[in-house]
Formats: C-alpha cells, structure tokens, sequence
C-alpha cells in the first residue's frame, strides 16, 4: 500500500530484500543468490527495494472555531489525528509541521506549496471556514493536488445532527466574539442542518476535484477519522 509512511515499490539497489527471481539478461550478477541458485539449478536474483524516504507534513488549523465541541473540542480531535499521522511515518522519513506564529492555513498552504518536495504527504485538519476568496482558494488547491499527496480532513460540525436550540437564544461567533440574539424555531433548525451537511459535502467534492484525499475529522474520534479516510476502518 502507497500513502504516507509507506514505502514506494519500487525496485532496484538498496536495502530491503523483496522477492527472489529468474535471472534475466541485463541483471546485475553481483544481485545473484548462489545458495538460491544451487537449490533450484537456475540462477535466482535477489531483487531489492530501494530505500525512498518520504517527507511527511502536517498543517493543523488552530483557529477559534476548532475550539469547539459537545464532550471535546475538534482540536483536540485534530491532535488524535496528527499523532496518528506521524505514526505511519517509517525509520529515515522526514515528518514536518507546518505552524509557528502568525501562520494560518493560507499562509501554511502557500509554504507547503514552495517548501515540501514533490510528492510529499500533505495532511491539512480544518473547518475551511478561512476561505474567502474561492477561486484563489481552489488555483492553491489544483496547484497542491499535482505536486504532492494531499489529505484534508474536513472538521465535522459538532451539531450536524441536531441544533439543540430553540426560542430565543444569544448566539456568539465562534471566530469575531460577536454575540447575537436570534429567535430558533424548526424552521431555522432545519436551515442550519441543510446549510452545514450541504457545505460539507460541497467542500469534500470540491476537494477531490483537485486532487486531494478527503475525509471527516469527528469530535469523538480524530484518529479513527485519519484512518477511514484511507479505508482502513
């Protein structure tokens, strides 16, 4: 299996023994097994994997909206999947965070964008609430999805079932700080659904369409989240 922490298979001098094989004209008679060779009477070639590190990064968005959550917040369920993320890495990859001060997911992008070498795994948590300007956006996205091996993680809505409020409420946004009253009947209830499953399943389509890996982050599980976007749950 290809993906991040996994070796390429592909073939030739290195350090990890595959398989053994028929000599063919051409091969290197040094790869040549002479125990092999004198129990099946033809020659066997040893056939080796090269050794092909990958540089692994990691882009975690940490905004205010990430702070959020019913049990948890999805930054601590981003934090699941970020360790399980490094976890695949093997001996001699390179594992990258991109963050510091005054880095966003914009910003973090474009860096990746320039810094990690082609065909890197790229892992981005995040709500993907920072875009505004979509078409910018999606140039950035294409340009990614053809250099390297992107996977997003797109943060679950923690009341993308149910909206637990009803009648007048004050509402505060998560990012600005500002607070709102606001009347929430079934009607609104049932916007707010169709608003939040609508978007995520656009901005997954959105995603593949530029070539990225996509799967949901979920407050109650970040690591098996990582892993269903693989298949592997």
């Amino acid at each position: 299996m290809t993906g991040p922490g996994s070796v390429a298979g592909r073939r030739g001098d290195g350090y990890e023994f595959v398989e053994l094989r028929a000599y063919q004209p051409g091969d290197d008679p040094r790869r040549i097994d002479w125990a092999a060779t004198a129990r099946s009477g033809e020659a066997q070639i040893r056939v080796m994997r090269e050794e092909n590190p990958l540089e692994i990064a990691v882009l975690i968005d940490d905004s205010a909206s990430m702070r959020i959550g019913r049990a948890r917040t999805l930054l601590e369920a981003a934090g699941d999947a970020t360790a399980a993320w490094v976890e695949m890495a093997e001996m001699g990859d390179r594992v990258v965070r991109i963050d510091g001060d005054g880095i966003d997911i914009p910003r973090g992008l474009a860096i990746a964008r320039r810094a990690l070498r082609r065909s890197a795994a790229l892992l981005v948590v995040s709500d993907f609430y920072w875009i505004e300007d979509r078409a910018a956006f999606i140039d950035l996205a294409i340009a990614l999805g053809r250099r390297l091996d992107v996977t997003a993680l797109i943060a679950h809505d923690p009341w993308f079932e149910a909206l637990p409020l009803r009648g007048f409420v004050r509402l505060r946004d998560a990012e600005s700080g500002r607070v709102e009253r606001l009347f929430i009947g079934k009607p609104e209830r049932l916007r707010y659904l169709d608003a939040v499953q609508g978007r995520e399943r656009d901005l997954s389509a959105t995603l593949e369409e530029c070539g990225w890996r996509t799967g949901v982050l979920t407050e109650e599980d970040g690591r098996r989240s990582l892993y269903s976007a693989f298949g592997l749950t």
